[in-house]
């Protein structure tokens, strides 16, 4: 993606003329927000910047009513989520050129027309169907024991369930990350969405009574059928299944989730990657798992998202009808 001249979280110009900053500060100072983070943040400046010029509207510094003519247009085919990351973005950069003290996206103007944009379009997001424990039970036979990509695909899918990952997280597990024991399997995270400072996070997989869905049982299956030793846990193959040394991507795990699913007889559309990770916090909760207990393994850091999770898990349990149904 090509960046916009005026995109300053990256190649910051004040940054770089800065005579008394070392080569090595300014190359840290381009780091001091995720990739990814920054990567949307540009898509979204980008929008902003060429909403502008075809309005022939500055966009840096940009005025409040240049950001609420922009969102109210943005919001006729987007979500007020979406709205609302823009205009971080748009914020965001302004920050960078040094306007955070002056910076029009926090004006009064541009947080009235949000809201009124939120009122309008509502906030709910309908995320993609999770993936339960007993729809793992399910994928479970699906795979085939003498297929290498089935061995590998089976230790995605079960990992990525036990261990709670996000995508990122899954496809960057080194096998130096795995420390396995008589229990299980002990996997340390270096980074995540959730701690960006790097503090790391250890997570623990036991086995399963079951080895037919034990996801330590398919780690141990796949690497000795691939016989790694060193570096990605996970990799992509060859036409010809020739095993190349690169991690997997994180866009391959979604292909993965939708491939098994279709096997299993359900409707691929529905999941996704993230199915893995909101299906062990619902599965949780139906399991009657306490909400820390869950952000341990969840590795989130605010209650709000976990307690969603234990709202959908609980919706039948703590029904009012089934109390109603079963009154003698």
């Amino acid at each position: 993606m090509e960046l916009k001249d005026n995109f300053l979280l990256t190649k910051n110009a004040k940054i770089q003329a800065n005579s008394k900053l070392s080569l090595k500060s300014k190359r840290r100072l381009e780091h001091t927000k995720a990739y990814n983070t920054i990567r949307s943040y540009a898509a979204d400046w980008n929008d902003f910047s060429d909403w502008c010029q075809d309005h022939k509207m500055t966009d840096l510094p940009a005025e409040p009513e240049t950001i609420v003519n922009y969102i109210n247009d943005l919001a006729d085919n987007a979500k007020a989520n979406t709205v609302s990351r823009r205009i971080t973005a748009i914020s965001e950069n302004h920050i960078a050129a040094g306007l955070g003290r002056d910076n029009p996206a926090h004006s009064g103007l541009v947080r009235n027309a949000m809201m009124a944009i939120r009122r309008e379009k509502g906030t709910f997001q309908h995320g993609k169907a999770p993936i339960l424990l007993e729809t793992i039970h399910l994928l479970a036979d699906c795979f085939d024991d003498n297929d290498i990509v089935s061995l590998r695909d089976r230790a995605v899918l079960f990992l990525g369930f036990a261990g709670a990952f996000r995508r990122s997280e899954l496809v960057n597990v080194q096998l130096e990350d795995l420390t396995f024991s008589s229990e299980g399997v002990v996997i340390f995270i270096p980074q995540s969405k959730g701690d960006q400072l790097g503090h790391g996070n250890y997570i623990a997989i036991p086995y399963a009574p079951n080895p037919h869905f034990c996801a330590v049982h398919a780690i141990e299956q796949w690497v000795l059928a691939a016989q790694l030793q060193t570096g990605p846990l996970f990799r992509p193959f060859k036409k010809n299944k020739e095993l190349r040394d690169v991690q997997l991507s994180d866009k391959s795990v979604a292909l993965i989730v939708k491939k098994y699913i279709k096997k299993a007889g359900l409707n691929e559309a529905n999941f996704a990657g993230h199915s893995l990770r909101r299906g062990f916090a619902t599965s949780a909760a139906q399991h009657d798992i306490d909400a820390l207990t869950i952000m341990r393994q969840t590795r989130h850091k605010s209650e709000k998202m976990v307690h969603r999770y234990i709202e959908q898990g609980n919706m039948f349990k703590e029904n009012p009808l089934n109390r109603m149904f079963n009154k003698r």
